[in-house]
This record gives structure tokens, C-alpha cells and sequence, in this order.
């Protein structure tokens, strides 16, 4: 072999064996990086159960969850959240049930309807909301929801669940849009052409190719509206009314976010009402991946429909 090819052919060995390394180390640093975020959480939740079980020791798990009765500074404290539960579900499923058809009719139209230019244009304002902080949808929400209730309704406080819910849905909207109009576009990309050469309308199409095909999308977009719903605090706290009482639509209520971000500041370090704190912050967690695990079967049940 000549000695400027084997020079040649060593050099791009040396390269092959430079990029081997380096694909080497990028997967540890993957694996490491992925390593601490699971440790990150394992630790949050043991934090968090930890603090949690001594409440256990002076209230049973299911007077705390199933019993009215919020007093945790009184001589003979009542630790019941009931109806912080019920309003957390209460709000974040009305907010879900008005952002969904909004959220899947704006997907729609951006994926279908509009061109691409004009798509461009609508589709980051869309994904900007998101990152609106919490506080000014929440001064909004006073400003424009709570009084049109109560100039142009007539209600005597515009702080209800019906308010919390509308604000909310605000809220949720981007991230339903957002995963939707993905998956919408994807299928559109793979089935438009072929749509059209067999002369489909556009409706025909949507109704019968679109929506069903992106069930799983809208699927994906109702878990993260509702996973986010449920966890926010500033918006709703400022527009609801925050009254330990069973939910009205019309009537004022307290989620469990609201009830956290209200009390932890006023609440004794080690004392009960600093620990029912915990253990609510807790009873939401198993909310979310009850809710989590419940959506993930549906979808697999889902999957397996369609497959056959």
C-alpha cells in the first residue's frame, strides 16, 4: 500500500475512534443527567411523605380526606380537606371542558384551514400565552372576569368557581392547541395529497381522517391541560374566593395549590398545621398520577381498539 494511503487510512481511523469516545461520553452525560432528575424526584416525594406521615399520627388518612372541617390552629384542630379536593376537581375539570373544544377547534383551524404563512404568524403568539406568568392572568381575571360577575350579572362576589374555571381555561388553552395541532399536522403532511387526489373534501377529511386519527394527540393535550389545571395556584387563588367550602359554580371555593400557597407562610415550622400542609400537597400528587395512570390505560385500551 502506498504511504500516503496508509497515512490517509490512519488518520481516519484515529477520527472514528475520536467519535467513538465522544459518542461514549455523551451517553454517560445523558445517563447522569437523566440519573439526577429521577433522583431529583425520588428525593421530592420522600420529602414530602416524610413530612406528611405525622399528620397521619394525629388524623386518620381517611378523616383527613374525606371529612369537612378545615381548623388546624384551633384547640381541638380539624384537619379535613374534602372540600379543597372537591374544588380542585371541580375548577380544573370545567376549565378542561371549556379550553377542549376551543383548544381542538383552534388546532384544527391552524393545521387545516390556514396557510403556512399565516399559520407562522398566529402559531407563536398562541405559544407565547404559555409563558404569561401566572399572576397577570390572575390580575386579569380580577379586573375583567370578577367584575363583569358582579356589574353586569349582579352577583355580590364575582370570586367563584365559574370565575376560577374561565381563567383557567385561558390558561390550559395554549398547551391543548400546542399538542393537538402537532400530532394534526403530522397526519395532514401524510394523508393530505392523497386526500386530494381522490377528490375527499376538506370536511370529509377533518371529520373522518383528522379527528379520529389524532385521538391520542387530543388525548396527550387533555392530560397536560387537566396535570396543569390542577396544579396552578396564583391565578386561581386570586379569583376564587378561597373559602374552605364545598363547591358552587356560583360559589366561592379554596383548591389545594391555593390552600398550600395561602397557609405555608403563616404555619409553625413542626407544628400540625405545618405538616396537614404536606400531607395536602401529597394528596394531590396522588391525584395527579391516579389521573396519570387512568388516562395511560385508557390510551393503551385506546391503541389496542384501533389496532384491531
Amino acid at each position: 500500500m502506498p504511504e500516503g494511503s496508509t497515512s490517509g487510512f490512519l488518520r481516519r481511523r484515529e477520527k472514528v475512534n475520536i467519535y467513538k469516545i465522544i459518542d461514549k461520553l455523551f451517553l454517560y452525560l445523558i445517563r447522569f443527567v437523566s440519573m439526577i432528575s429521577v433522583l431529583l424526584l425520588v428525593f421530592i416525594v420522600i420529602f414530602i411523605l416524610k413530612e406528611s406521615l405525622l399528620t397521619f399520627e394525629e388524623v386518620s388518612f381517611y378523616d383527613f380526606v374525606f371529612k369537612k372541617g378545615w381548623r388546624p390552629i384551633s384547640e381541638n384542630p380539624e384537619l379535613g380537606i374534602l372540600p379543597m379536593i372537591l374544588s380542585t376537581l371541580y375548577v380544573s375539570i370545567l376549565a378542561l371542558g371549556i379550553a377542549l373544544p376551543l383548544g381542538v377547534g383552534s388546532s384544527i383551524f391552524l393545521s387545516c384551514m390556514v396557510n403556512e404563512k399565516n399559520r407562522n404568524f398566529i402559531k407563536p403568539i398562541i405559544d407565547l400565552m404559555a409563558g404569561i406568568p401566572s399572576v397577570v392572568y390572575g390580575f386579569m381575571g380580577l379586573l375583567l372576569i370578577v367584575k363583569f360577575f358582579e356589574r353586569k350579572l349582579s352577583f355580590s362576589s364575582g370570586e367563584s368557581i365559574l370565575a376560577a374555571s374561565i381563567l383557567l381555561a385561558i390558561m390550559i388553552l395554549p398547551y391543548i392547541i400546542s399538542t393537538c395541532d402537532e400530532s394534526m399536522i403530522k397526519i395532514l403532511k401524510k394523508y393530505e395529497s392523497t386526500s386530494k387526489a381522490l377528490g375527499v373534501s376538506k370536511y370529509h377529511m377533518i371529520r373522518y381522517l383528522i379527528l379520529p386519527t389524532a385521538k391520542k394527540g387530543i388525548l396527550a393535550s387533555v392530560v397536560l391541560g387537566l396535570s396543569r389545571g390542577m396544579g396552578e395556584t396564583m391565578a386561581v387563588m386570586m379569583v376564587i374566593g378561597n373559602s374552605p367550602l364545598y363547591p358552587k359554580l356560583f360559589g366561592k371555593g379554596q383548591t389545594i395549590p391555593g390552600l398550600i400557597a395561602l397557609e405555608m407562610g403563616g404555619a409553625s415550622v413542626n407544628s400540625i398545621h405545618y405538616h396537614a400542609l404536606f400531607a395536602s400537597g401529597l394528596i394531590l400528587m396522588m391525584m395527579l398520577m391516579i389521573i396519570n395512570v387512568l388516562f395511560y390505560f385508557i390510551r393503551k385500551m385506546m391503541g389496542t381498539v384501533s389496532e384491531e
